[in-house]
């Protein structure tokens, strides 16, 4: 269904009323080009597997607007992969509402997603940092970077005995990319890290 899925563990803070950790969903369209297929990553063998490896490319930072909820007893036929990626954040599974538009012209079912009040709709919802109430519903964002995932592959060029050059795929580029995600939570103590930034 050309799905992607971010999962992100919070550690909670047990002195301000939360659980050991929070766990959050963020379900996206993946789209065609955002990463090399698996067969190919399957025949590029890796040189020297523990290195720690710094991206080639730098990708700049995406913002989404995360409006919709996923029911997630639902959410399997959307991918098999929701099921276990995202059991700790059953509450907690947002996606898009342009990336929804996407599944259901592709005949996934739409009773799994609920769309999520907005900004737009109720002026007197504040981003989280700004809400003094702990217990006031607001617009949460949460950030995360990926620090290295192979984008695209490489091609080399070789040249044959009659001059003829031809090319061939000879390696995988590495890309960073951070994300900031804005969703709506019922309560500010679902976004306390929010506060910090």
């Amino acid at each position: 269904q050309e799905v992607k899925i971010f999962r992100a563990l919070i550690l909670g803070e047990l002195e301000r009323g939360q659980s050991q950790f929070q766990a959050l969903c963020f379900v996206t369209r993946l789209h065609r080009n955002e990463i090399i297929p698996s067969e190919s990553m399957a025949k590029l063998r890796q040189k020297n597997p523990r290195t720690v490896r710094q991206a080639e490319e730098v990708r700049g930072l995406e913002h989404l607007s995360m409006d919709v909820a996923v029911n997630f007893s639902k959410a399997a036929q959307l991918s098999s992969h929701i099921h276990n990626v995202c059991s700790e954040a059953r509450e907690a599974i947002y996606t898009r509402e342009e990336d929804v538009k996407f599944w259901l012209e592709k005949g996934v079912d739409g009773s799994m997603f609920e769309v999520l009040p907005q900004g737009s709709e109720l002026p007197e919802l504040q981003r989280c940092r700004l809400c003094q109430d702990r217990w006031k519903p607001c617009m949460c964002s949460y950030s995360l970077s990926i620090e290295w995932y192979p984008c695209m592959l490489k091609y080399c060029r070789s040249r044959d005995a009659g001059g003829k050059v031809s090319s061939y795929k000879c390696g995988i580029r590495s890309c960073q990319k951070g994300y900031t995600f804005h969703y709506y939570v019922p309560q500010k103590q679902l976004c306390l890290w929010d506060e910090e930034t």
